[in-house]
Order: structure tokens, then C-alpha cells, then sequence
């Protein structure tokens, strides 16, 4: 793929060797520029798709026309956006809160189309799997559709929602993915500045996560594994699977016969239970579990049962969040040492919990680290916003050069979400104070006898092994010294470049003096005329290796 130097933009012949669809991404131009990012545009060298019209025009903060811009591309771009709405640690939260707002309003497909995908998918007509389908759908968004349907099964008849994807809205996404790889490398390429946001890992992380999404057994998987995991919780449902009815692009599943969150509120529903429901299911699927819903919305969840009694039903299980047991205990870590007002614990366990991408200055983090903590730490439990101390803390790891995994974000995406629709309909509520309960029987499992005993005979199985294995390895090294076979490599990355260089300067010095040794022997042998240009090619070769030496370092140091 051919981009453009830094600072100038694409040649057009460019653009038409590696673009496909060159209408769509003439398409995402004209909205570009329509909600004012015209400069963009041009500086990234796309202006000569629609001349004449890089002009902004139009008006309200950029997180706004941001919004705008990704509601007018369609469903893959406000996936996108939903996406880009969990990383706090990339993107500005004025820009998040506007992704927030962005829903799935996509007109329905018509039902034939419908029916002829279950067919395609099932191997069968509607009517021989489905006693009865009902055409109207209950849903519409831009990856799949839903229905009401009556299925039969060995145990009678069962209500069912029937989850169908779009069809061809798999070609659709690849399409728009390709075009954001090619565009995410142009504008980092163009646009030095952008380099912050990482925007080609960004696209990467929304290439996985769709991907994801496209394939509805995978959902199956999900909620298969929420029903083991809160097996014996009444407080909570979550929908079964009929796999004789589902496959890649159809689900068939339990139909939940309730409310929307604030229509159970309407009806006499208590916020107060609901809330605490809600939160202990999302603390016990993060913290105990490691395997949580991470998309917990009001639109997600079905209220049911009795107004005293209310039972949290789950659907749309296709976005989940995965913590290793590790990645548990070190957030746990983070939450205990913001409580003891320890800056320095909470450092620690952050640089635990990401990956460095460069060398850190442990100090400078530490310090950064402390300033953000401020307004967390020497407060009480129920002041701390749990959420927003993960947001923060995730967005200043990242600009000390520490990647912080996309799943402990979603962690705090989930909790906040949980937390700001539960004080719509309870706002006495304390998410701390509920999360106490599961720290303090975290913590005690943690200093178990069971778990110290586990631990122990795990280290002792691993220095045993260790001792096994060490004089076998240091016998093999030996030999290997012995015979001569031993060796030792080393890796430089910039050897490359540095031997490339100076194998150019050393060709050109070796031009240069050969042109001025034969300019020398003309003079003397008085052939004024050949030396002259001998002389001269000598200087603009000279000349032309240096200047071009120095645009190309200024071209490396800005990468």
C-alpha cells in the first residue's frame, strides 16, 4: 500500500491502486467535509475526491460533528463509535460522550429477506422449523434483526425471539473496514498529531470486536456460559439456547416475556432492588467470575417476575469482557490502595496490570500517577467513583507509554453505565458500599488457608521442576561451547538503517573522490574543459546526497 510522505498528501494515482471502493470512500469525504473536518480532508491528501468543496460547513463542537459524521456513515461506523465510547484511555471525554448517544436506528429488512436468510442458514423452509413466525419485527439494528417466533420441541411448544442477521451486512463491514485500515494509515501518515489516538490500532480493535459480533454462536457460547456461571442465582436469567434452530448468522432463544427497565419503574417496580441486583450481578461476573457483560445498558436488560421480587433477565450477550485471575487480583490491588490513600500502591498496580510499550520513567509515572489520584485517595469508600478512577488512571497510563488492556477498561465502561442509569432510578446509591461485601470475601479467599496451601505446592512443583530441568539445560550449553557450536546474537533495530546509511555515504564519498582524482588528471594533462566538468559533477553529486540525506532524517525523526 502506497501512502503519502509526511506533510504531503496522496498522489491520486495512488489512491486508485490501493482503494477497491473508491465511491465509498468518496462518500466518507463528502460527509467528512459536510460536518466541518475539511482540513482533514486535505491534509490528508483526499481533497481531489471532491474538488472544491474542503470548506467546513458546519457548526457545534467537534465532539458533536464527530457524532454526526459517524451517524451519516451507517452501521459500521456507529459500531465504531460504540466502540470507540470504552477506550477513555485514547480518546477525550467530551468526544465519549457523544459516541455514547449513538443507537442502532436502522429501517427494518423486509421480512422476505428475512425468511430466506433462516432458510439459508437452517437448511429448511420457516414453516418446517417454526410453528409459527411472526413478521412484524420486535428489533432492528445494524447487524441483525429480531422476531417473535413459536418453536417446537420435544418438550411442546416454546416462545422464542429469533436473531437473524442482516444479509450481506458481513460483505458490508469488510468493505468499510478495508477503507478504515487505508484511511487510519493516511491520516497517521499525514497527520503526525493523530498519532496519539493510535488510530490503525484502533481500527484493529474494531476489526476483532465486529468480527466477534458476525457470529451469533459465539453469543450462544456467551450466554451458555452466564447461565453455568449464576447457576442457583433466582436473581437473574439469562435466555436458553436452542442450538437446533441456530447457527452462524440465526439465533434462536428463550423469549422473555417482561419490561424495559423504566417501564417496570412506571409499574410499581422497586429501583432500590433493581439496582442492587443489577450491580452484584455485574460486580460478581467481573470479580468472581471474570467473564462479564460488557454493554450492560437499560436496552439490555428485561425486568421480571413480581414488583417486590424483581428478576434481572440478560440478553444481547454478544459483547463480553474477560479478566484472567490475575488481572482480578491486581485491580483489586488498584481498589484497596486507592482506600489506604497509597499513590504509590496504586502505580504499582497499574504498571502491573498494562504492557510497556517503551521505556517508562518510573518516576515521572509515579508522579502522574499521584496527581491523578488526588481526587480518589484520603475520601471515603462511598465517594470514590470506581469507574471514573479506572477511566482516569487507564488515560494517564497511556501517555507514559503503558498499554492498558482494552477488557480492565471495559470493566469501567460496565461500571459506569450500571451506575449512572441505577442513580436515575435509586439515587441513594452506593456502589462502593455494595462492592464491600465482594472485597472483603475476595480478600479472605485470597489469605485462605486452601488458596496459601494451592499456592505453596504450585511453587514447590515449579522450583522442583526448575531443579530437574537447570543441569540438564546447563549441560546442553557446555556442550554446545565445547563443540563450538555456541551462539550468541544480538538485535539492533536501527542496524539496518545505520549500515544502509553509511554504505550510501561511502558510495557517494567514493563517487566524489573519483570525480575529483580524474578532474585532477585532466587539469594537469591541460584538458580544462573535462576537468571543469568533472569538478562540477563532483559538487552537485556532493550537493544532492547531502540535501537528500538530510530530508530523509527529518522525514525518520517524524515518524
Amino acid at each position: 500500500m502506497r501512502l503519502a510522505y509526511a506533510g504531503y498528501p496522496p498522489p491520486m494515482a495512488g489512491i486508485l491502486d490501493t482503494v477497491k471502493d473508491l465511491g465509498r470512500l468518496r462518500q466518507i469525504v463528502q460527509v467528512l467535509i459536510r460536518h466541518g473536518f475539511g482540513e482533514i480532508v486535505t491534509r490528508a491528501g483526499l481533497g481531489s475526491l471532491v474538488p472544491g468543496k474542503t470548506k467546513d460547513e458546519s457548526k457545534g463542537t467537534a465532539a458533536e460533528r464527530i457524532r454526526l459524521v459517524v451517524t451519516d456513515l451507517g452501521p459500521s461506523f456507529v459500531k465504531l463509535g460504540q466502540i470507540l465510547s470504552t477506550r477513555p484511555d485514547l480518546i477525550p471525554l467530551d468526544i465519549i460522550e457523544e459516541l455514547k448517544k449513538l443507537q442502532d436506528q436502522v429501517p427494518p429488512v423486509p421480512v422476505a429477506q428475512i425468511l430466506q436468510q433462516i432458510q439459508l442458514e437452517l437448511g429448511a423452509p420457516v414453516d418446517q422449523i417454526y410453528a409459527r413466525f411472526d413478521p412484524e419485527p420486535l428489533a432492528s439494528a445494524s447487524i441483525g434483526q429480531v422476531h417473535r417466533a413459536t418453536l417446537q420441541t420435544a418438550d411442546g411448544t416454546r416462545e422464542v425471539v429469533v436473531k437473524v442477521q442482516r444479509p450481506n451486512i458481513k460483505e458490508t463491514i469488510e468493505r468499510d473496514i478495508d477503507l478504515l485500515y487505508w484511511l487510519a494509515k493516511a491520516v497517521e501518515r499525514s497527520i503526525p498529531e493523530s498519532r496519539t489516538y493510535q488510530p490503525v490500532k484502533l481500527v484493529t480493535e474494531f476489526d476483532r470486536a465486529i468480527t466477534a459480533e458476525l457470529d451469533f454462536t459465539l453469543e450462544a457460547e456467551n450466554a451458555i456460559k452466564f447461565g453455568k456461571n449464576f447457576q442457583g442465582h433466582g436473581e437473574v436469567r439469562f435466555p436458553f439456547i436452542y442450538k437446533d434452530a441456530s447457527a452462524k448468522r440465526v439465533l434462536t432463544m428463550e423469549y422473555f416475556d417482561g419490561r424495559k427497565v423504566y417501564d417496570a419503574i412506571d409499574e410499581g417496580f422497586s429501583g432500590e432492588k433493581i439496582c442492587k441486583n443489577t450491580l452484584g450481578i455485574i460486580i460478581k461476573a467481573i470479580f468472581e467470575d471474570g467473564f462479564f457483560h460488557a454493554d450492560p445498558h437499560p436496552g439490555n436488560f428485561i425486568i421480571l417476575g413480581a414488583p417486590g421480587a424483581p428478576v434481572i433477565g440478560a440478553i444481547d450477550l454478544g459483547l463480553v469482557g474477560r479478566l484472567t485471575p490475575q488481572m482480578r487480583e491486581k485491580t483489586i490491588d488498584l481498589m484497596i490502595a486507592a482506600v489506604q490513600e497509597d499513590a504509590r500502591g496504586i502505580a504499582d498496580a497499574l504498571y502491573e496490570i498494562g504492557t510497556p510499550t517503551r521505556k517508562i520513567d518510573r518516576k515521572a509515572f509515579d508522579a502522574e500517577v499521584a496527581r491523578l489520584s488526588e481526587r480518589y485517595i484520603g475520601k471515603q469508600l462511598a465517594e470514590i467513583q470506581i469507574s471514573r478512577l479506572i477511566q482516569d488512571l487507564g488515560g494517564g497510563a497511556t501517555r507514559y507509554g503503558l498499554e492498558i488492556p482494552p477488557d480492565f477498561l471495559l470493566v469501567g465502561k460496565a461500571l459506569m453505565t450500571v451506575e449512572g442509569v441505577g442513580k436515575e432510578i435509586y439515587p441513594e446509591l452506593d456502589v462502593f458500599e455494595e462492592m464491600k461485601p465482594y472485597f472483603m470475601r475476595l480478600m479472605w479467599a485470597r489469605y485462605s488457608p486452601e488458596r496459601l496451601t494451592h499456592d505453596l505446592v504450585r511453587t514447590l512443583t515449579r522450583i522442583s521442576g526448575a531443579a530437574t530441568d537447570i543441569p540438564l539445560q546447563s549441560q546442553e550449553i557446555l556442550d554446545d561451547l565445547r563443540k563450538g557450536r555456541l551462539e550468541v546474537r544480538t538485535r539492533e533495530p536501527m542496524l539496518p538503517i545505520s549500515v544502509d546509511v553509511l554504505g550510501r555515504r561511502v558510495y557517494s564519498g567514493l563517487v566524489v573522490m573519483g570525480l575529483l582524482i580524474g578532474s585532477s588528471v585532466l587539469l594537469a594533462s591541460e584538458s580544462y574543459l573535462m576537468g571543469g566538468l568533472f569538478v562540477l559533477a563532483a559538487f552537485s553529486w556532493g550537493t544532492l546526497h547531502t540535501t537528500w540525506a538530510m530530508w530523509l532524517g527529518r522525514k525518520r525523526r517524524q515518524k
